[in-house]
């Protein structure tokens, strides 16, 4: 049998070879003149530690002879070896927080460079399209990414402090929420990219700003999920009704959704959130069927405790949920009052 190829992919632009070196000049402020074991000397700091260092950050490995660095690493080498002695990368997280610092900002990176090329590649000249574009938008989008991180940094502060509990331990109760988009792989296969694109941004978009206005936190979006803690659980299963309730709404492109909801002790380490309350909220939306959400008892008996919310809620409990890790994961579907015609079977 036959198999008919689609159309022609279009002719990648050409890009002239050197346009790499160009922008890692213009990146670094100069073109690279020093070698690791260089850089290590000059910041007066041991050749194992900074290519650690630089491993964590997730930089590709360099021999010793390799010239590719600038004056701007031996800096940055530096101020690490500052950040260690004041005491804000401790030895038993500096790995971790700097793996996290990498992750981060390699994304950041290959998004804003995809940006970049692409309107570049639009004019007669790419590579000087690209270097005036550079220095055009990223001294912008430099001061942009520091308002930002201040701005969650204040955010954070003000958390913290509200909650003094949290200044002593790790440790702390919150609702963990997990929401996941229903028949994710054949929407998927049915879009082309840019709608795909589109499609899930919705999805993260509307998801984060409902989160938000709750007092919650995104915590991380997953492709087809995503994950997202709050304080309240009342506040946890407002946020995921309103979204299942978009998701049935065939009126609205918002995609079919499923929600689990655990509420109980939760750790938080560099802005994830780890314990068992999370695997049980994993585990009750793989559970859950489209439309639906699932709860555990922990957010059942909060609900169901407070006087102001007798009756707001609609309650059934189900006969069992299998979950690898847990004897028996007690579950409840639960949905507001108001939609009792929503679900003859709730």
């Amino acid at each position: 049998m036959a198999i008919e190829s689609g159309p022609p992919l279009p002719e990648p632009p050409r890009l002239p070879p050197d346009l790499g070196d160009v922008m890692e000049s213009f990146l670094l402020g100069e073109a690279p003149s020093l070698t690791r074991v260089q850089v290590a000397e000059r910041a007066g700091v041991p050749l194992d530690v900074a290519v650690t260092l630089w491993h964590q950050l997730g930089f590709p490995h360099r021999d010793d002879d390799d010239v590719a660095f600038a004056e701007s690493d031996v800096e940055a080498l530096r101020l690490s070896a500052d950040l260690v002695e004041l005491g804000i990368l401790p030895p038993e997280s500096q790995a971790a927080l700097v793996r996290t610092w990498g992750r981060s900002y390699a994304r950041l990176a290959e998004w804003q460079t995809t940006l970049l090329a692409g309107l570049a590649v639009e004019g007669d000249d790419p590579a000087a399209q690209l270097t005036t574009l550079a220095g055009d938008v990223l001294p912008r989008v430099e001061a942009l990414q520091t308002y930002v991180w201040r701005r969650h940094l204040a955010s954070a502060a003000q958390h913290l402090l509200e909650d003094t509990t949290a200044l002593a331990q790790t440790e702390t109760r919150l609702s963990v929420c997990f929401v996941d988009i229903v028949g994710y792989t054949t929407q998927s296969r049915s879009l082309d990219g840019a709608a795909l694109v589109e499609w899930v941004d919705r999805f993260e978009q509307d998801t984060t700003t409902l989160v938000v206005d709750h007092g919650g936190q995104v915590i991380k979006t997953i492709g087809d999920e995503v994950l997202f803690t709050v304080a309240d659980p009342a506040a946890a299963v407002t946020i995921a009704h309103t979204l299942t309730a978009r998701g049935d709404d065939d009126e609205d492109p918002f995609p079919r959704v499923r929600a689990g909801i655990a509420h109980g002790a939760v750790v938080r380490r560099l802005g994830d959130v780890f314990g068992s309350t999370v695997n049980a909220a994993s585990r009750l939306t793989s559970a859950a069927r489209p439309g639906t959400v699932l709860v555990d008892a922990g957010v059942h008996e909060a609900l169901t405790a407070r006087e102001d919310d007798d009756g707001a809620w609609r309650w059934r409990r189900l006969r069992r949920v299998s979950a690898k890790g847990f004897h028996h994961l007690e579950a409840w579907r639960v949905r507001p009052s108001r939609d009792e015609d929503r679900d003859p079977d709730m």
